[in-house]
């Protein structure tokens, strides 16, 4: 269901995004980029890859990106020059400790289980290694999270109707509610074989920032 989804909102998709997040999503990738710390040259798996948004910005930093993701709908629309595979993010066509790092944008809530991807992550990272994992979140404090509801809830959708698939951008706020809380993601990755894991909130915690390094 979910690679049908992103099949049919992928022409949109980028349109969309920048219009709903008022462009913070391009400030978000840019920093999860940075804040991966890695050297020129590092091979990079951008995991769920979509139209390719991170691989550009991995690009522009000097890396070797490699996209992945299950749909091909979005591959196709990718405006990237970084290779492209089709496949289950769960089950990746890469040897062990394979990459130097690993990204993902806004698709964590999408993965049937989580646990098995971080340890998806944990098997083709080097040790060393970095991460990055960027989604939504719902802001702690209690206003933000008032208004952001509404928004997300409500405004996201409707924009989703208009420009793209109404269903889709139902499903895609709604979907947070897949999200273990910001502890027990920090766990999750802790346990998979990142110890220094942290998260950190953005813009008021509208969205957060997973970074863990591989361990040794």
């Amino acid at each position: 269901m979910v690679r049908e989804m992103f099949d049919t909102i992928a022409p949109r998709y980028d349109l969309v995004n920048r219009i709903m997040t008022f462009r913070l999503d391009t400030r978000w990738r840019k920093r999860t980029v940075r804040d991966l710390r890695l050297g020129p040259g590092s091979l990079i798996l951008d995991l769920a890859a979509g139209t390719g948004d991170l691989c550009r910005e991995l690009r522009s930093a000097g890396h070797r990106p490699v996209g992945v993701d299950l749909s091909y709908g979005m591959l196709a629309a990718a405006r990237t020059d970084a290779p492209l595979v089709q496949a289950d993010v769960l089950r990746l066509p890469v040897p062990d400790q394979r990459a130097d790092g690993a990204t993902c944008g806004f698709a964590l809530r999408n993965l049937a289980d989580l646990g098995l991807f971080f340890d998806e992550l944990a098997r083709v990272v080097r040790p060393g290694g970095r991460i990055g994992l960027l989604e939504v979140a719902r802001p702690r404090n209690p206003v933000m999270r008032w208004g952001h509801g509404i928004y997300f809830g409500r405004v996201v959708p409707k924009i989703g109707a208009l420009l793209s698939d109404g269903a889709a951008y139902r499903y895609l706020p709604q979907s947070v509610a897949y999200l273990p809380e910001p502890p027990a993601l920090v766990a999750m990755l802790r346990a998979a074989g990142f110890a220094d894991a942290e998260r950190h909130e953005l813009n008021g915690g509208i969205s957060q920032l997973l970074l863990a390094t591989r361990d040794r």
